[in-house]
């Protein structure tokens, strides 16, 4: 089994895939653990000494700064932070997000620049190294002050509070320590704030966004050339000389990739009666195009974020310095990530209606693409569904990033709602993944009425590994079997095995 050691070397969203997904296990390295130290020495010494007040550190939290803590209690206002920031509700996070959030909290904490203890660190490694995954709820989140309600139930069952899926059951933190021998980590000053600021919330959504995002603008350009050569359209609006006069790097790519995908087809270099195809076909490159680069934004905003100390207050030992900003404030990702939702939702949009004009009896196609339409409703419905979820997208759009509400006295006074970006843009994903399942079941079946003609090879070949999984419709049977099957068929693909 591979293993990842935790350190400074730079990780982008390939890495956190790899690690994810292969089932490796975490190591703290060298660095990351005398970064770790190195940082909590500097701050219990300088807790000994320092006589005034340090944000979080010895004084209340938000707009509680004001009020003083005794040594004595540091323990206990660190503790008290986690239970009463833990006020999350609605539905549970998904597990692989919540693997990935405590992935991008142990990464940030091992900086050396968030004051924590080395077993606080070692504890959350164990967490990941074991498949515990402690409950956190989507809801809750500001994205201001960090992801202080999801963070604070992600750090529970450190303090021996909370509940954590392990081996596919619910069980208590307590249940968990006594499992493996562990003791609740007694957290010492400054540990609840580094715990509970930061953006691990949203950043994890964001890693699990674009990593589905890779898979969906890929099957967006493959299925989109299954339609356009099912629909009888023209290969000339992909021509390189087209969009070298309009230098976009997506818009370039899709282009790109949809001559390679059609290469060899009978059906695209046959003689055509029509001048033009519809824009959802003709403006693949320029819709598809515009989403790539967009998605590319966001995924250079998200690297930003993961390799970063987004916790408050900073410490910085080599300067002696700690110094109390707004690094946890997510900004940053509320605006990509509201970007992220409108790049997908558009490449729905553009979906839904090249399905509607697959339907639509148009260029030698039957009416809903089955022989005998009339005793048969065939595809008819499917694309109602599809137009549903692509108005649902649509709706998801509104920026949560444009919104704002003042809290805790006042102090929070401008929060960023990256938190509601994030988990809206969720639903995104999964929506346009449907829709896409819905044209390739639509294109599927209307590239059976252009036989005996073929479309390219690598077409043949993938519409044969679909039709293992979904059957020509003949006539009218339980359609959202099919739609479901075809789904799960996109969900099962690997990429880079298509590419």
């Amino acid at each position: 089994m591979s293993k990842h050691y935790i350190s400074s070397e730079r990780i982008s969203i390939n890495t956190i895939k790899n690690i994810i997904y292969s089932g490796a296990k975490l190591e703290l390295s060298e660095e990351a653990i005398g970064n770790i130290e190195k940082c909590r020495t500097y701050l219990d010494k300088k807790m000994e000494t320092h006589k005034g007040p340090i944000y979080g550190i010895n004084t209340g939290f938000g707009s509680l700064y004001k009020h003083s803590i005794s040594k004595e209690d540091l323990g206990n206002l660190q503790k008290n932070l986690v239970m009463s920031h833990a006020c999350g509700t609605g539905e549970e996070v998904d597990l692989e997000i919540v693997k990935i959030m405590i992935f991008l909290k142990i990464q940030s904490l091992s900086y050396g620049n968030s004051g924590v203890q080395l077993v606080t660190v070692q504890r959350l490694v164990d967490f990941f190294n074991n498949d515990i995954y402690p409950i956190v709820y989507q809801q809750g989140s500001l994205g201001a002050s960090g992801d202080l309600s999801p963070l604070a139930h992600l750090s529970l069952p450190i303090i021996g509070l909370g509940k954590a899926i392990h081996n596919d059951e619910l069980k208590t933190a307590e249940q968990i320590n006594k499992e493996f021998g562990w003791l609740p980590i007694e957290l010492q000053s400054k540990e609840g704030l580094a715990l509970l600021n930061g953006t691990q919330f949203m950043s994890a959504y964001a890693v699990w966004e674009l990593i589905q995002t890779s898979n969906i603008s890929f099957f967006a350009d493959f299925i989109g050339a299954i339609s356009l050569d099912a629909y009888d359209g023209r290969i000339e609006p992909f021509h390189p000389k087209v969009h070298e006069i309009r230098a976009h790097n997506g818009q370039i790519q899709t282009a790109s990739n949809i001559r390679e995908l059609l290469e060899g087809s009978e059906l695209i270099d046959r003689p055509k009666v029509h001048v033009q195809d519809p824009y959802s076909f003709r403006c693949m490159p320029q819709v598809h195009g515009a989403s790539k680069d967009a998605i590319d934004y966001v995924t250079r905003v998200v690297e930003i974020e993961i390799n970063s100390t987004t916790d408050n207050p900073n410490i910085f030992p080599d300067d002696d310095l700690i110094i109390s900003a707004g690094n946890f404030h997510g900004q940053p990702l509320a605006l990509a990530l509201d970007t992220l939702g409108l790049a997908l939702a558009e490449l729905g949009s553009i979906s839904e209606r090249r399905t509607y004009k697959l339907i639509s009896g148009q260029r030698e196609l039957p009416s809903f693409l089955v022989a005998k339409p009339g005793l048969n409703s065939g595809f008819m419905i499917p694309q109602y569904t599809a137009a549903s979820i692509v108005s649902q997208s649509k709706q998801l759009t509104m920026p949560a990033s444009s919104d704002s509400i003042t809290s805790s006295q006042g102090q929070e006074d401008h929060v960023s709602m990256g938190a509601n970006a994030a988990t809206k843009t969720y639903k995104i994903v999964e929506n346009t993944m449907r829709i896409l399942a819905i044209e390739l079941f639509n294109a599927a079946q209307a590239l059976e009425f252009r036989r005996p003609a073929k479309s390219s090879p690598v077409i043949e070949d993938f519409v044969a590994a679909y039709r293992q999984n979904v059957d020509f419709v003949e006539n009218d049977k339980l359609m959202h079997d099919e739609i479901q099957k075809s789904i799960t068929f996109l969900q099962s693909l690997d990429i880079e095995d298509q590419e």
